[in-house]
């Protein structure tokens, strides 16, 4: 083995930046940068190079770039009103213009952030998701923190060998020298917290990466004080095994709320963004417990009242589970300290909690332990509900409580600075602030049609630029034949219609879809008048061997003779790749199987940088095809395999019949008039309703304001309706099975005019319940062909008349349909609460009398 020396002290050295300059380290370390083209700006200028050699970093450049280089920077008066401007813009996006006398505070939970690309710590749409949240919440002056995991090697490289197979090698972060600082107690040592792991204690150092306004807090438990085992946790995103697996959700959940609770930071709302996080809420029934002497199911529902989930996953399979023997395993010696037990908290992650055979959930136990649940598209709010149905199973699936925000992307960090430029010149002066405003975005209409393409044509010859080199760079890496470099140089053309495809490459995705019919393939991209090139990009998750086998696929046609300038797979998909390539091609495609993708965000982003769509109708391409100058892949209809050769037909036809030709039509004076007025349409459109500042303001409005103003109403009585709600709900669930429709009325006689009301009554058995302790309904609709009630409303019956046990309930319901129509009656427990917020297996019984 090497001999390795181990130092006895460390310490930091940091350049001696001249005096004039003294605020570039607090530049540098906010990553405002990220999205504010004036501050980046200032580091790229120092060493152009160097800038690029560090991966972007503005804290790389500044521990890198010499001392004269500094020192002629603040001798240069250009260099120094650049370096005003930069402090100026700064300055702006820090002011807080929002005073929150009420405390609120929301504590954002991800596995995953994709914020820079510098810092390696995502893997895929969940972690840009969660970076744009953070981004847009501190341009919303939003009271919001992060949480998550600070990954040693994050999430892989990728390299592919000579036949074409993805290759994965780890670099290791140095967080020192990265936009990342670790956080200081009072005492002014690094801050850490400790969670009790079967093989002892775990320590866990606190750092701090600042989003503007906001501050993100990351865990990292790579410390001498652990063991290798326990120190390898945070050492790459979704690698390792179960085990591996449930140690980074107990740092995550757990570890992360006594890491808040260490900052003195008490946040009003808790939003787990996917279920990596959800043992954050048995951390809070713990805290509950222990301080405010609540029992288990008073703290459950106190915690309930102001947790947030977000699911992202419309398939089963993506569901982190556990066996009885592993929780066991982490949590007996848990549970036993904080006074819970060990059965209820397997019961919170099973969906029939007496089912002692069924695996624990992470999905299920955020679902219990939330009130505010969420898809994150129209259509995967759909496939939520009937998901987890299950849970719920006496609604029906349109009931289930589970509600949706469409995602959006941080427009500051997507928009390329070409048509920011144009913007500036032809929109609104604060149209930077008024992201959803659609009337901002219909003066785009006014841009001249040359100067749009123009803009345009610049980002698709950087791109171009930038594949070339990329290429170059890996056919040296590999050492390629010469002949294989000088096509590397020469691939693409700045004037060919050029397609974009990037993305993981789950198999659901289907990224083989566009090469089904090689032939017909071919004699679209060499078509000597009309050439069309193809450029893609994506990881395979390393176990995945199709989706490896994909990529394979993909390269091999790359290097066909015919096809190497035309098709160009670029490797290490990033999200500097990424962004290049939404803003720099003419069309975007997306053919996942529908149903399968939650809900996409890449196309957002082209749209708004005016490329154009051709997807399959899932996601939020679902909600915005119409608008969207774009086109669809199929129809509004569930997947099935015979799907894959039609929707590759589909492609071929629309390309060779339609998009392809309208591109090349061109105007006496050069313009393509169709095509750009689509993509005027798509920018005019699609930003202002995919911008990701609307939907935090979403999230404020619809699940993060009632969620504190629940948890603030029970702290300011000292949880004492949180203690009521819960013998209320002993109560109920001592009685419930004596409660029955006794008569359930007579309904109308014959048939009813339009717009005449219809008399409803119940009569029911109370089994000594209080009539407002029931919540009563009337579900009236049309009745289908299969005899089932279709189009249904709901509407509460009020109590009219009670005689000791029995209570009757009736209204005169206005039917507000015309036809066959039918209505059902059913009784819950009136939590007198938002149905949305509805607990898991609750109480409901249908009147059948």
């Amino acid at each position: 083995m090497p001999f390795n020396i181990q130092p006895i002290r460390e310490f930091l050295v940091r350049p001696a930046v001249p005096v004039n300059l003294s605020r570039m380290p607090e530049l540098a370390h906010n990553i405002v940068w990220s999205w504010e083209p004036v501050i980046r700006a200032l580091f790229r200028r120092l060493d152009p190079a160097m800038w690029k050699e560090c991966g972007y970093n503005p804290v790389g450049i500044l521990g890198r770039v010499s001392q004269a280089t500094l020192e002629r920077a603040a001798a240069d008066p250009r260099y120094l009103a650049q370096y005003t401007l930069a402090c100026q813009r700064f300055d702006a996006h820090m002011k807080r213009v929002t005073e929150r006398p009420d405390g609120k505070l929301i504590a954002y939970f991800s596995a995953e952030y994709g914020l820079t690309e510098c810092l390696p710590i995502y893997s895929g749409g969940l972690g840009i998701l969660s970076g744009d949240h953070l981004k847009s919440a501190s341009d919303c002056d939003m009271p919001l923190i992060g949480v998550g995991l600070l990954y040693q090697h994050g999430y892989f490289r990728q390299f592919l060998n000579a036949d074409g197979w993805q290759q994965e090698r780890s670099l290791e972060n140095d967080f020192y020298t990265l936009p990342s600082t670790p956080v200081l107690n009072d005492s002014g040592d690094e801050m850490k917290v400790q969670v009790q792991l079967p093989s002892g204690p775990l320590t866990i150092q606190v750092w701090c990466i600042e989003a503007g306004r906001v501050k993100l807090y990351l865990l990292d438990t790579n410390l001498p004080e652990n063991t290798v085992l326990d120190r390898a946790i945070t050492d790459q995103l979704y690698g390792g095994d179960t085990d591996m697996r449930i140690r980074q959700e107990i740092v995550l959940g757990i570890g992360g709320m006594r890491a808040l609770r260490a900052l003195g930071l008490e946040p009003t709302v808790c939003h787990m963004n996917e279920g990596h996080s959800a043992f954050l809420g048995l951390e809070r029934i713990r805290e509950f417990i222990g301080e405010h002497k609540l029992t288990f199911d008073e703290a459950l529902e106190t915690v309930r009242a102001n947790n947030v989930f977000t699911t992202h996953t419309p398939v089963p399979a993506g569901i982190d589970l556990f066996d009885a023997g592993m929780m066991y395993h982490y949590f007996n010696e848990y549970c036993r300290d904080s006074q819970i037990d060990f059965d209820r908290l397997m019961a919170l992650g099973r969906s029939n909690p007496n089912d002692r055979g069924e695996m624990f959930s992470m999905a299920i136990l955020a679902l219990n332990t939330s009130s505010y649940r969420n898809a994150v598209s129209r259509l995967h709010g759909r496939i939520s509900q009937e998901m987890w149905h299950g849970l719920w199973p006496d609604l029906p699936v349109w009931e289930t409580p589970i509600t949706f925000v469409t995602n959006g992307v941080h427009l500051p960090s997507w928009l390329n600075g070409d048509l920011a430029d144009l913007y500036d010149q032809y929109l609104e002066p604060d149209w930077r602030e008024r992201f959803d405003d659609a009337k901002t975005y219909a003066l785009i209409q006014e841009i001249p049609e040359e100067e749009l393409i123009e803009a345009h044509r610049r980002r698709k010859r950087r791109l171009i630029t930038f594949v070339r080199e990329h290429q170059t760079a890996s056919a040296y890496r590999r050492k390629a034949a010469a002949a294989e470099l000088r096509y590397s140089s020469e691939v693409l053309d700045p004037n060919a219609f050029t397609i974009g495809f990037a993305r993981r490459f789950a198999t659901y995705k289907r990224a083989t879809l566009l090469f089904k019919d090689v032939e017909r393939l071919k004699r679209i991209l060499l078509n000597k008048e009309r050439p069309v090139q193809i450029v893609i990009a994506g990881k395979a998750h390393p176990k995945d061997t199709p989706g490896k086998t994909y990529i394979r696929e993909i390269v091999a046609l790359s290097r066909d003779a015919e096809l190497w300038k035309h098709v160009v797979f670029v490797e290490d998909y990033d999200m500097k790749v990424a962004r290049e390539l939404v803003q720099g091609v003419d069309l975007w495609v997306n053919n996942p199987r529908r149903g399968e993708e939650a809900c996409g965000t890449s196309g957002m982003k082209a749209a708004m940088n005016g490329v154009l769509n051709l997807s399959v109708l899932d996601g939020w391409f679902d909600e915005a095809y119409e608008v969207s100058g774009g086109w669809a892949i199929g129809d509004r209809e569930p997947y099935t395999e015979d799907q894959d050769a039609l929707h590759a037909s589909a492609i071929y036809y629309l390309l060779e019949n339609e998009i392809v030709p309208m591109f090349y039509d061109r105007r006496e004076q050069g313009r393509p008039g169709e095509w750009i007025f689509r993509m005027k349409q798509s920018m005019m459109n699609l930003t202002p309703q995919f911008d990701c500042r609307r939907m935090v303001r979403q999230y404020e409005k619809e699940l993060y304001n009632p969620a504190h103003e629940a948890f603030v109403a029970m702290r300011q009585e000292n949880f004492e309706s949180a203690r009521e709600r819960a013998r209320w709900n002993a109560r109920i669930r001592e009685v419930w099975a004596g409660v029955k429709f006794i008569e359930t009325g007579p309904g109308p006689a014959g048939a009813v005019t339009s717009g005449r009301t219809v008399p409803v009554r119940a009569t029911v058995e109370m089994a000594g319940l209080a009539p407002g302790d029931v919540r009563v309904e009337v579900v009236m609709g049309r009745v289908g062909s299969a005899g089932s009630l279709e189009d249904t409303e709901v509407m509460v019956l009020p109590p009219v008349e009670q005689n000791g046990s029995v209570a009757v309930f009736a209204k005169d319901v206005t039917p507000l349909h015309t036809g066959r129509l039918g209505y059902a009656l059913r009784i819950s427990p009136n939590h007198h609460d938002d149905p949305l917020t509805r607990p898991c297996n609750s109480l409901l019984k249908w009147g059948n009398v």
